[in-house]
């Protein structure tokens, strides 16, 4: 309990700090959009392969048809995920208080033949999680890495029918562009600077001690109904040997 209370606080001072450092405009933006701001997204690695393999095939079909383009199947998003270049793109993720997966973004790096560098974005929200402006606050994220990482231009590439992530892109300011059952948004981003790179340092650091106090409390709650099973079984022998 003590270490929770040492990571709570951590928690607070980062965020705290990143407010304190953000711009004027920056902290009007983030008073009108207050919930999304406050969810802590973390960077994903290879480790969390398994993870993000979970949470992919936990999409509901339409969910995967929007989010891939096609209707993927079990095999496909397997061979996704196995793919996917951790060295070379960025992926976020939005876990639960049961260290869920609940929603999830993939960067991608691409290679240009121009002096300009692209990325490409996708994400994905499960059905139970939405309407809690996830897509947008992942997005958010993928923005600032892309800008402190040199990326100039943002690809999104979506189904003409996949309202919510062209909206997302329209609101941003991207350009769309639609041909027939496809759009492509892309979007120009504006360089680094010094308030892009303290806000995804401390957004990252809010992030990891925000799900070390999930993994503690998880472990407490597993803990208690341990306990609870332990209790009931003796009650129930009680019981049968007339004690």
């Amino acid at each position: 309990m003590v270490e929770l209370k040492k990571l709570l606080k951590s928690s607070l001072r980062a965020f705290n700090e990143m407010l304190r450092r953000r711009t004027p405009e920056a902290r009007t933006e983030g008073a009108r959009k207050a919930h999304p701001a406050m969810v802590p997204i973390r960077s994903l690695g290879a480790r969390h392969r398994k993870r993000i393999e979970e949470h992919l095939l936990s999409l509901e079909p339409q969910d995967r048809y929007l989010r891939f383009g096609y209707a993927a199947n079990d095999e496909q998003i397997s061979r996704y995920v196995e793919q996917m270049n951790f060295e070379r793109d960025e992926i976020f993720g939005i876990y639960n208080r049961k260290l869920e997966l609940i929603a999830m973004a993939h960067l991608a790096f691409l290679a240009s033949a121009s002096y300009e560098s692209w990325g490409e974005f996708g994400v994905s929200v499960l059905s139970k999680a939405r309407g809690r402006g996830y897509g947008a606050r992942l997005f958010d994220r993928a923005v600032i890495h892309a800008r402190n990482h040199g990326v100039s231009l943002l690809l999104i590439h979506a189904l003409s029918e996949n309202s919510a992530m062209l909206k997302i892109a329209r609101k941003a300011g991207a350009t769309i562009e639609r041909d027939g059952s496809e759009s492509e948004a892309l979007l120009r981003l504006p360089p680094a600077t010094m308030d892009s790179f303290m806000t995804e340092m401390m957004e990252e650091q809010l992030a990891l001690n925000d799900y070390r106090i999930k993994v503690q409390l998880k472990r407490f709650w597993n803990f208690l109904t341990g306990v609870q099973e332990i209790r009931q079984g003796v009650r129930d022998a009680r019981k049968k040997t007339g004690m």
